[in-house]
């Protein structure tokens, strides 16, 4: 198993093209066997997977930055869900918490919530003409507020 070069999502280490976001897998000289590393590298993270406790769904997010900084992942994309209330769930309240502490201490470069992927607003405007790719994102422009976006320091 290896890593997808654009979403980050575990591929098998044969395959060609991502089954999750459809890129191609070579490293532009058709050499399957060494990808390019230098390449924008975003993952997907599940938090509310299997209905955790805020407490695992922490541990999890915690394990997932640092899995994600050994893997040079550029940018993970967190699920976190809003939570069947209404008013957004505690466990996006919570990771939203924690990931505002560690950008205040510098171990997260840049946090942009759901609600504010658009190409109108200000911070992901900059996060997408830093990283063209995540024009293809599919939660760009949907407003979507039970997702955050983590570009690692």
């Amino acid at each position: 198993m290896e890593l997808c070069q654009i979403c980050g999502n575990e591929i098998d280490s044969q395959t060609v093209s991502c089954p999750f976001c459809g890129s191609n897998q070579s490293n532009g000289n058709g050499d399957k066997n060494k990808p390019n590393r230098s390449v924008f590298q975003q993952k997907t993270v599940n938090l509310e997977r299997g209905l955790p406790t805020v407490e695992q769904a922490l541990t999890r997010l915690s394990q997932e930055l640092n899995t994600a900084r050994i893997a040079k992942i550029t940018l993970l994309t967190l699920i976190h869900g809003y939570g069947s209330s209404g008013k957004g769930g505690a466990i996006r309240l919570e990771c939203r918490k924690t990931l505002e502490y560690l950008r205040s201490r510098g171990e997260i470069r840049t946090i942009v919530f759901g609600e504010n992927f658009s190409r109108r607003h200000g911070r992901a405007k900059q996060l997408l003409h830093q990283f063209p790719e995540l024009s293809h994102h599919p939660h760009l422009n949907h407003h979507n507020k039970g997702i955050t976006l983590v570009v690692l320091s």
